[in-house]
């Protein structure tokens, strides 16, 4: 794996259930130790924790984090106690029954999770909030971006199939897409981008740059807008580098919305595991600084070190 957090070596999950039942019972809460443990352990360990915790105090660590910790940190700290399924899930049914949808965040995590993680994350949602997570996103959103949106969390990927003789077809109907935009040229639009396999889609975003001289991404830009484009441009972006397209929503999030803490927090910790070390060499190639320096700019205090623990960073990075 390309994560930053790996299973930490001579685990102990009692012992760890013990240290944070100590720093969370206290007088004053020590929030250093639970940064200490918390970032420096893998989920699958966490949650061994959390269930040595629950068997030591007859609590739940999560319901304790909860009510000791306060704002952004808190959101840190309670978000690495869920399994990767329920994290999307629990961030999914957020942005769509918050006060205002957050496309972004659906944006996110739709365009990028495989068919099992989109298998994974619908059970989750099922069992945390008794709802099905194809009916909020129909009854929340709308248009083609609803209809693209259904398509993806439908989990119908095809994998690594490629077929080097229906590229050239495929690319064609994207720029008649491209170019007609009526509603049937939409649906056709978003059938391909959302079921073809990434091996596919290599081959037929190379033959639409044959066919039209142009990239995919811009073409789409120029013809579409709004979150139905930016659904769009994000699934041209997962399949050809995730780690980009993260390291692209990253420095948007801290630098373009005076710190999205939202944003920043649910990617750290969604790809802590999978590829951050990536996302942080991609984000420094890009744009000049590292990660770790622009969240050390922006955020402060526990929070600070918190994220900075997640990120993690090499020498030159401080």
């Amino acid at each position: 794996t390309q994560g930053t957090i790996l299973p930490a070596p001579n685990f102990n999950p009692i012992m760890d259930a013990q240290l944070l039942g100590g720093a969370l019972q206290g007088i004053s809460c020590e929030k250093d130790v639970l940064i200490e443990i918390l970032t420096q352990r893998c989920n699958s360990q966490r949650l061994m924790i959390a269930e040595a915790y629950r068997d030591m105090y007859g609590r739940d660590l999560i319901t304790d984090l909860k009510e000791n910790l306060s704002h952004h940190f808190k959101e840190v700290m309670v978000g690495l106690m869920y399994p990767p399924a329920s994290y999307d899930a629990h961030e999914l049914w957020h942005a769509l029954k918050g006060l205002d949808t957050e496309e972004k965040c659906l944006i996110d995590i739709l365009a990028s999770r495989s068919n099992m993680e989109i298998f994974q994350m619908k059970e989750a949602y099922l069992m945390q909030y008794n709802t099905d997570l194809q009916q909020d996103i129909d009854s929340e959103t709308s248009g083609h971006f609803r209809d693209t949106l259904m398509n993806l969390a439908q989990g119908t990927r095809m994998e690594g199939y490629a077929d080097p003789s229906t590229a050239a077809q495929d690319a064609m109907i994207l720029w008649e897409a491209c170019q007609q935009k009526t509603g049937e040229h939409k649906n056709m639009l978003q059938m391909i981008l959302c079921n073809r396999s990434h091996q596919q889609l290599w081959m037929v975003f190379q033959e639409f740059q044959n066919i039209s001289g142009q990239d995919i991404v811009d073409a789409i830009n120029e013809c579409y807008d709004g979150y139905f484009q930016e659904l769009l441009v994000a699934i041209v972006l997962c399949i050809r580098d995730k780690p980009s397209y993260f390291a692209y929503r990253l420095y948007n999030a801290i630098h373009d919305f005076g710190f999205h803490n939202k944003t920043v927090i649910r990617i750290l910790i969604a790809r802590s595991e999978i590829d951050l070390m990536n996302i942080r060499q991609r984000y420094k190639e890009r744009y000049g600084k590292s990660l770790f320096h622009d969240i050390k700019h922006f955020a402060s205090g526990h929070y600070e070190t918190a994220l900075l623990a997640i990120c993690a960073g090499d020498t030159e990075d401080y």
